[in-house]
């Protein structure tokens, strides 16, 4: 039985996360990241889920966006 697989780029990976980290980045204080990750490409991570970004994760930071939300109204 084959199987087909869908290739996608390493290009589309990345900017398939800076989709996702700048749709959060709207409705969040903190600071999204996109990490590298050898297995699977490119993916967005919330600084929130973490106290302090962990060593090996924040070694592998390409791009911050930062929280857009604002509470000083």
């Amino acid at each position: 039985m084959a199987t087909q697989f869908q290739r996608t780029s390493t290009s589309d990976r990345y900017f398939a996360a800076l989709a996702v980290a700048e749709r959060r980045a709207l409705h969040s204080f903190f600071d999204q990241h996109i990490i590298e990750d050898k297995r699977l490409g490119y993916f967005a991570l919330d600084e929130g889920d973490y106290n302090a970004l962990p060593t090996h994760l924040a070694a592998r930071v390409v791009h911050t966006i930062h929280g857009a939300m604002s509470d000083e109204f």
